[in-house]
């Protein structure tokens, strides 16, 4: 048996020995397991502070009723 631990054959031994020998590999493992978890968190408290849903973005420009006005004075002929 090999004297480095296997994330999937032990990955509570794993985890002990990144946090020791490599921190940049635990930290990554940490920090990507809450972003499921963040998913399922952060709505409900975003409603509980007050932040309901965005208004959705328009897809058309309002087109103005009535005729264009003319316009004067801007020399652009």
């Amino acid at each position: 048996m090999s004297a480095l631990p296997r994330f999937f054959s032990h990955p509570i031994r794993y985890l002990r020995w990144a946090a020791i020998e490599k921190p940049a590999i635990f930290y990554s493992l940490v920090i990507g397991s809450m972003g499921p978890v963040t998913i399922l968190v952060a709505p409900p408290i975003r409603r509980m502070f007050g932040d309901g849903k965005r208004p959705e973005i328009p897809l058309t420009y309002p087109i103005p009723s009535g005729p264009r006005k003319t316009l004067e004075g801007y020399d652009d002929e």
